[in-house]
């Protein structure tokens, strides 16, 4: 498929509040994971569409059929379906991202913090200003896995009376029109580059390595630990220069422990 292209924004005859802050649209991406059938692809891509967002990521899908996508996309949504983006890892497919949304139907102890997509849309106005905002859909069967919200920065679901399950490219129109209906009274305020979630993931394999060495964290079983690490940073929001200040804190860790197991055996002679 054909790389990114800008497009036009052809959401419908929504009025929005005057004056103050709204989603900056060009930073604001779709990306689904593993979705199983092109029909869904299709009709998400046309919901993009439909509120303006220019940018759309489909990771290792299990049929990528381009007549059936078409065919629920209509052509008024082609050139959004010809420059879908297709990745083989959701961990590829993000790396570029400074912020992350994870949707998801199910919460729990692995799953704190979810937010109603009115909340979401709110807190995106200046997050999106001079980031760029991954809105991540699980497949269709099961959703997003726990391995899989370690990459979230946020998490929301979709409020229903009693049935949870709602279909893909309907989750997907209702998150992208919170967030082109979103407008906030603020003035525009200062609004840091974040580190990417490349930038944040190379940096948690290493402080992985670092805690386990010093034993803070259990070797046995390091991903588990890594868990409340990995929420603690993702409620500080790091910026990247905040990345290489604890990476450079980790390679000074490791230097001390080598240093001083290298001078332990020439201590006992």
């Amino acid at each position: 498929m054909a790389a990114r292209r800008d497009i036009s924004n052809c959401g419908g005859p929504i009025r929005r509040k005057p004056g103050g802050m709204k989603i900056n649209l060009e930073h604001i991406a779709v990306v689904l994971y593993e979705p199983h059938y092109p029909e869904n692809i299709g009709a998400a891509v046309r919901a993009a569409k439909n509120m303006g967002i220019s940018r759309f990521l489909v990771v290792n899908p299990a049929d990528c059929d381009l007549t059936r996508i078409l065919r629920m996309a209509t052509y008024h949504a082609e050139d959004l379906v010809l420059a879908i983006e297709v990745h083989d890892r959701l961990e590829e497919a993000l790396k570029s991202f400074q912020y992350v949304v994870g949707s998801t139907a199910r919460t729990g102890s692995h799953r704190q913090f979810v937010k109603n997509p009115r909340q979401l849309a709110l807190e995106l106005i200046p997050i999106s200003q001079k980031n760029h905002v991954a809105l991540v859909f699980g497949p269709e069967a099961s959703g997003l896995a726990n391995k899989h919200i370690t990459y979230c920065d946020a998490l929301v679901t979709i409020p229903t009376a009693e049935f949870s399950s709602i279909n893909l490219a309907q989750a997907v129109m209702i998150m992208v029109y919170e967030i082109f209906t979103a407008a906030s009274e603020k003035k525009e305020g200062f609004t840091p580059r974040l580190a990417t979630r490349g930038e944040l993931e190379s940096m948690y394999v290493q402080l992985k390595d670092t805690l386990t060495k010093i034993n803070f964290i259990n070797p046995e079983n390091p991903d588990y630990w890594m868990k409340s690490i990995r929420r603690f940073f993702s409620r500080m929001q790091l910026r990247g220069r905040d990345v290489q200040l604890i990476r450079g804190i980790c390679r000074q860790i490791d230097w001390y422990c080598f240093r001083k197991t290298a001078k332990a055996p020439q201590e006992e002679k």
